[in-house]
């Protein structure tokens, strides 16, 4: 995620911390705007199902799987 950068130059030493809190929703959402696609990997959690509906808002493609992913070139064809 673009934001963990940010993140770590707060301050923040692991996933969850009160920095790591503090930042990680609100920037992903922001980056969110930019976005054409998002990839939802990983197991349960409600903050990354919160960031789907959100991209699923914003008219985002959302995909489940890394192999659902187009290719690059492709993408720029369209």
């Amino acid at each position: 995620m673009a934001c963990l950068p940010i993140i770590e130059r707060a301050g923040s030493h692991e996933t969850g911390d009160e920095i790591f809190t503090e930042y990680f929703h609100p920037v992903a959402m922001r980056l969110m705007e930019k976005c054409d696609a998002v990839l939802r990997i990983g197991g349960a959690s409600h903050g990354a199902d919160e960031m789907i509906r959100v991209a699923q808002d914003y008219g985002k493609i959302v995909f489940l799987h890394p192999d659902d992913v187009p290719e690059a070139i492709a993408l720029v064809n369209c």
